[in-house]
């Protein structure tokens, strides 16, 4: 069954999750409008004929995906791959804004990192997923799918890896990294869409500051209602809960925190990363003790000066994988 469905079951009862999508249950309030990202290339339609549960045909009904391929001047093969007419293959990375699930922060937690990946040789893409309140669990979720399975089932024609598409999530856009690291299939093989044929597991995930824990030990402020509605049961933020969710089937995860934010305190990457290291998943856990919330890669922040290397972690991570071409062989090029 479809992971979606299943677990709509939690929040909607048998019927409504067999019966109706569960995004055509959110308030029906206007769709919000995102201004794109700058320096994209591309503008991509995820579902050409129409998003499942649709509430409308506004800008905020249409999720999408503003490209940004690899930089010519950047080293673009990862790990010695080639397409089969020669060409070199290289990494890609769905990056996933932030923004509570109400918004989306699409230049600071989006272009910003997608140009810095372009720079470095990895193709890049910023998802513009549906919102509450128009929108709820899972429908989020369902974008973000859908995302993995278009860049892959795209892998040719955008000369990308079909075994190297990453996620990187700010925020509310790592808990929806997260989410689908820990929910994911090997896509409908004989489905009549192509994209639905493929794989959404991500082969690795970035998690910037996401509340990846809902444990009520952990002190927060809010209860992901952007996404499961003004009073979400126990058992509705129980499901929401990501360190419930690991298996020893996830992607490797690089976890990014600071212990003074005060939106999403940072004992919940600690509670995420124990989860992952128990199953044995490949992790790294990184705490700054100073920064807010909100603080994008790190970069160019006033009296925040160690934040700057949250780049470089990013960047030595992704080199030793094998996601991102090393700083030795982009010199000697």
């Amino acid at each position: 069954m479809n992971p979606f469905k299943l677990l709509s079951t939690v929040f909607f009862g048998v019927c409504a999750a067999v019966c109706v999508p569960a995004s055509v249950l959110a308030a029906p309030a206007k769709a919000v409008v995102t201004k794109p990202p700058a320096g994209y290339s591309r503008m991509m339609v995820l579902w050409p004929n129409g998003a499942p549960g649709p509430l409308g045909t506004e800008e905020g009904d249409v999720p999408k995906l503003y490209m940004y391929p690899a930089a010519e001047s950047a080293v673009k093969i990862v790990g010695g791959k080639k397409d089969k007419k020669g060409a070199e293959l290289h990494s890609a990375v769905i990056v996933l804004p932030g923004g509570g699930y109400t918004n989306l922060v699409m230049e600071k937690e989006g272009g910003v990192a997608a140009r810095w990946l372009s720079a470095h040789g990895v193709t890049a893409f910023v998802l513009e997923y549906r919102l509450g309140k128009r929108y709820r669990f899972p429908a989020p979720m369902q974008d973000g799918a859908r995302a993995l399975r278009y860049v892959r089932s795209h892998a040719a024609e955008f000369g990308v890896a079909k075994d190297r598409v990453g996620l990187w999530g700010f925020s509310a856009g790592g808990h929806l990294a997260g989410y689908l690291a820990t929910t994911h299939d090997d896509g409908e093989k004989n489905a009549s869409d192509p994209v639905e044929q493929a794989s959404d597991r991500p082969d690795f995930v970035i998690l910037s500051y996401g509340r990846l824990s809902m444990d009520p030990a952990i002190p927060r402020e809010t209860n992901l209602e952007g996404l499961l509605g003004d009073h979400p049961t126990a058992e509705a933020m129980q499901s929401m809960s990501l360190e419930r969710r690991v298996t020893m089937g996830m992607p490797p995860c690089l976890i990014y925190s600071t212990s003074a934010d005060k939106t999403v305190n940072s004992l919940s990457a600690t509670a995420f990363y124990d989860a992952l290291k128990r199953a044995g998943v490949p992790a790294e856990l990184h705490i700054f003790e100073r920064g807010p919330h909100g603080t994008g890669m790190g970069l160019g922040l006033a009296g925040l000066p160690e934040l700057s290397t949250y780049s470089v972690l990013v960047e030595n991570w992704m080199e030793f994988h094998g996601w991102m071409a090393d700083t030795e062989e982009k010199a000697s090029k």
